[in-house]
């Protein structure tokens, strides 16, 4: 299978491109980064979809971002960028779409509370968090409630710019399925860290800032009180995940529609958690708790990836434990060209 891949030279997608060569299909990396290719130029995606069978978007602009002026940036990378694919892969006759979804489109988790069941609390309000009054209450009464796992079918309620466009992406490729009768799936992924993550840069996620903190011999700084809960899933499972759902498009011949997979390991972990074993792993300094907060973070949001498994047949492999240490042991970021591991269109 001859598949382009946007965004191919990045963290999550070189880990993809292997994983396609590794199970003997052949990726077309299409990145900015990697030879000046922008997603948002029609041309350039014209030419990189001939001959493709499949599309793996996974470009875009990632993290929470800085402020609100950062609106335009995330929206003309993600919401533009991934119209004028579309644009092109219904001129081209390429029917069949993987898009890197998000579990930020949740907003916050699943909450049940004693009283009154599964609630949906909304933003927590500045108030709170600055007197380090951090978990949603029952919006009904005001209990305390247990977090859970999320699935597919839950209500989305996007808390950010960078969360809208990922959920505007979705809109955007169903429409585009239901107008071409093309197949979308979107995998939904929880927080993906290991080899290759970017540093020291304000979009890059809070194990990736960790490692650079402890790579500096500075503690890391844990937002909160380190209780939020999140689902920390290996990048290498995460491409797997890809090629088996990329597998799945190509084998549903006459099928059309979009539908949206989570992906996590199953295995929910506190960000505290996360600090203290990449700490312990890298021999650095103890975490340090620091009480900060961010407006437009979510408390607690952990998958319940049994959809994938059950429908698709994808499970993890790398434990916790390992994946930290892994991510201890760092290996820089690096693209395929560096192996050689570059399909040319």
């Amino acid at each position: 299978m001859r598949v382009l891949v946007t965004g191919g030279a990045g963290f999550i997608g070189s880990h993809i491109v292997d994983e396609l060569i590794g199970r003997g299909h052949e990726p077309v990396v299409f990145d900015l980064a990697e030879d000046g290719r922008d997603v948002r130029d029609p041309v350039a995606v014209r030419e990189a979809l001939a001959g493709v069978e499949a599309v793996c978007h996974q470009a875009a602009k990632v993290g929470l971002g800085k402020d609100f002026g950062d609106a335009p940036g995330y929206v003309s990378a993600n919401d533009l960028g991934t119209a004028v694919l579309l644009a092109e892969m219904a001129q081209a006759g390429v029917r069949r779409l993987l898009l890197a979804g998000s579990m930020v489109v949740y907003g916050e988790g699943r909450y049940e509370c004693p009283a009154h069941g599964v609630v949906r609390p909304g933003p927590r309000a500045e108030a709170d968090l600055a007197a380090g009054r951090f978990e949603p209450r029952c919006p009904d009464c005001g209990a305390d409630l247990a977090p859970g796992l999320v699935s597919e079918d839950a209500p989305m309620d996007p808390r950010n710019v960078y969360a809208t466009t990922k959920l505007a992406q979705e809109h955007l490729a169903a429409s585009w399925a239901r107008a071409t009768g093309g197949r979308v799936l979107s995998l939904r992924y929880h927080n993906v860290y290991g080899p290759g993550m970017p540093r020291d840069t304000p979009y890059a996620g809070v194990a990736a800032l960790f490692r650079s903190a402890l790579a500096r011999g500075e503690a890391p700084h844990v937002f909160e009180d380190g209780g939020q809960r999140r689902d920390f899933v290996h990048v290498r499972d995460v491409a797997a995940a890809n090629v088996v759902a990329l597998e799945a498009l190509t084998g549903t011949a006459g099928t059309t529609g979009f539908a949206a997979y989570n992906v996590g390991s199953g295995d929910p972990r506190t960000v505290g958690d996360m600090a203290a074993a990449l700490a312990a792993a890298c021999a650095g300094p103890d975490p340090v708790v620091t009480g900060e907060y961010r407006l437009g973070d979510v408390r607690h949001i952990t998958a319940d990836s049994a959809r994938l498994r059950r429908e698709l047949g994808w499970l993890p492999v790398v434990p916790f434990a390992v994946g930290m240490a892994e991510l201890a042991a760092g290996a820089d970021a690096r693209t395929p060209r560096e192996s050689g591991l570059v399909g040319r269109p």
